[in-house]
């Protein structure tokens, strides 16, 4: 029987599965453009999504309220920093997914009913909400830069793989 921690991580791969999918389709010269002045662009984007999943990840397994504690009074800017190229984005976005699924590997199914909690935010959540919620996280994101690229006049993929229209002999 699967358990709640392993499929996450079943989950979690099969969303950068297809996100992966996205990645080839950037052209370096792509990384400032934004849909519009007030939006992200897709540098900055990329950056987002790996600097949430790091300090996500430590709130769930750490109880580390240190990325909320700077991008709730701050604003998303307070932890973004300075965004490189889409290939070194792409790379840190690579490397935090695999600490990650380390991470989460390394701990026992029961943590996901722990919560962590912080009453000055006024926070409280179960290890389990937290870390799915990481994974909508990206989801969303892939899906915004889809149609970035779409904008771009790039052919980007559905954001989810379509089911069979028939279903197999048995």
């Amino acid at each position: 029987m699967t358990d709640l921690r392993d499929f996450f991580l079943r989950q979690k791969k099969a969303i950068r599965s297809r996100t992966r999918e996205i990645f080839p389709l950037f052209r370096p010269e792509d990384g400032s453009w934004r849909a519009a002045t007030s939006a992200l662009s897709i540098h900055e984007i990329l950056r987002h999504m790996w600097v949430s999943e790091r300090g996500v990840r430590r709130v769930a397994l750490e109880g580390n309220f240190s990325y909320y504690n700077a991008r709730i009074p701050g604003g998303l800017k307070a932890v973004l920093g300075t965004p490189g190229s889409i290939a070194e984005e792409i790379a840190e976005m690579e490397r935090v997914h695999e600490e990650t699924l380390e991470a989460v590997e390394a701990i026992p199914s029961e943590a996901f009913e722990e919560e962590r909690t912080d009453a000055a935010l006024g926070f409280r959540r179960k290890v389990a909400v937290i870390l799915y919620g990481m994974n909508e996280h990206e989801v969303h994101h892939r899906a915004q830069l889809m149609v970035y690229l779409r904008i771009l006049g790039r052919p980007a993929p559905e954001p989810f793989k379509k089911a069979p229209t028939r279903l197999p002999a048995v």
